[in-house]
């Protein structure tokens, strides 16, 4: 993504994949088993993800390939 983001807001579901890049199905089977953050319902049919959230998901992975 080219803008900066802050720790407050909201990605919508290209936004989150541009920087935590897996195809779609991979994600929405990551969001259903807990291994994704929870998304937030911001309209009808409107669907987007806390940006701390994503942040704090993209560090755990960073961690975690540095630690093996």
């Amino acid at each position: 993504m080219e803008r900066s983001t802050t720790n407050t807001g909201f990605l919508r579901l290209p936004d989150v994949l541009k920087l935590y890049p897996v195809s779609r199905s991979t994600w929405w089977a990551g969001v259903r088993d807990g291994r994704y953050p929870q998304p937030v319902k911001i309209g009808e049919r409107c669907t987007a993800w806390r940006i701390a959230d994503i942040r704090d998901l993209i560090e755990r992975a960073s961690a975690k390939g540095r630690a093996e």
